[in-house]
């Protein structure tokens, strides 16, 4: 099991954000994300949302550490990317096509 996790440089609601994505499954990285008590409203179409103060817990936990491009080079290449435009078009159904 390994899942991926980019640097904490994605600004929201006060804080940085990163994204926790695995290369294989959205069962993976949610099984992955409810071990570090990742709530699930933290999913976001293909990756979870963590707050820089989680990083470290993330990465002690076995997410390993890459650029914020190698986490959608990873997506596309896994069939995981679910881009922003195509799910609010109704192209992909969440939870139907995961």
């Amino acid at each position: 099991m390994t899942v991926y996790i980019d640097p904490p440089s994605w600004p929201g609601h006060g804080r940085l954000w990163s994204h926790l994505v695995s290369d294989v499954s959205y069962d993976e990285l949610h099984a992955f994300a409810a071990a570090l008590d990742v709530p699930r409203r933290a999913f976001e179409r293909d990756h979870y949302d963590i707050p820089a103060r989680r990083y470290a817990d993330a990465v002690a936990a076995g997410a390993v550490e890459v650029s914020s491009r190698e986490v959608v080079r990873l997506l596309r290449r896994a069939g995981l990317r679910r881009p922003k435009g195509l799910v609010r078009r109704g192209l992909m159904v969440p939870g139907r096509d995961s």
